[in-house]
């Protein structure tokens, strides 16, 4: 089972030395989140540069909000991106839950969901390099990996779960292991269901602090404020694995699950977190 890392986002300049330390150690991805009224770096805009300052770990969205995008300038984007960076993207996309994000680029919350829908056909069949519409040629450039970029899918409704398994090549479960079971089991059953090859590709995420108490503190208060919005912050908050113990079993009780990788979220802003997970794999 592999291993990354995620970026906190309350320094955007800072990201260079994560991402740099990152590639340095044992971990396979580098992952960064999505918001748009937020003080966040944009994702894509992020980790394209933080892959031109790396090689090997794969840049990751998780997830980028891809109702509030224009699907065209979605797709050019992302297949530039993959293909500059030889395939390194792998684009997790949700809908996003906050009102105030959907005000702000003009599209309707309550039908974030079916716009999603329409957009996943579009979007593999611009990277397939195919006309955007009767009158529109084709998007380019071509993406590195045929077909588009990894897609996998964030969420918890059966929507998502269903998405998962008829448009991605997997799942994001920001769950822990008790919830992630269940969720796990039905993007595996709905893929049978839609009679796709193989088995989808199951990413975990974790929360996670590891360091002195300020540091853990930092954590504590950034991903409260950043997941304010859903009214469970407090209980959120309480899921931050803090001691190595704590993470070690995380990541063998999601091993058990049969996931492919996980994701060790770092809110907290101090660069050093990367070389203790290190340590501690």
């Amino acid at each position: 089972m592999h291993v990354g890392v995620g970026l906190p986002t309350g320094d955007p300049a800072a990201l260079l030395t994560w991402a740099r330390r990152a590639e340095a150690g044992p971990f396979r991805t580098i992952g960064l989140l999505d918001r748009v009224v937020y003080d966040n770096p944009e994702p894509l805009v992020a980790l394209a540069v933080l892959a031109g300052a790396t090689s090997r770990v794969r840049v990751q969205t998780e997830v980028l909000l891809a109702p509030l995008r224009d699907t065209a300038l979605l797709a050019k984007q992302a297949a530039t991106l993959d293909r500059m960076t030889g395939g390194r993207l792998v684009l997790g996309l949700g809908v996003g839950g906050r009102a105030d994000d959907h005000r702000a680029t003009g599209t309707d919350l309550h039908t974030r969901g079916r716009r999603l829908d329409r957009q996943l056909p579009l979007l593999r069949r611009l990277w397939a390099g195919e006309p955007y519409g009767d009158d529109v040629g084709p998007v380019g450039p071509a993406p590195a990996r045929p077909g588009g970029p990894e897609i996998l899918f964030g969420g918890f409704r059966p929507p998502a779960l269903r998405r998962a398994a008829r448009w991605g090549d997997g799942f994001l479960a920001a769950a822990p292991p008790s919830w992630a079971q269940d969720l796990f089991a039905t993007v595996r059953r709905h893929w049978r269901e839609y009679g796709r090859p193989g088995e989808p590709r199951i990413v975990a995420q974790v929360n996670v602090a590891l360091g002195p108490d300020d540091v853990i503190d930092d954590a504590r208060a950034r991903m409260h404020a950043y997941y304010a919005f859903t009214g469970m912050a407090d209980r959120m908050t309480a899921g931050l694995l803090t001691t190595p113990a704590a993470i070690r079993s995380a990541l063998t009780a999601f091993g058990d699950l049969g996931a492919d990788e996980v994701v060790c979220y770092c809110h907290g802003l101090d660069p050093d977190q990367v070389d203790r997970l290190a340590d501690l794999l």
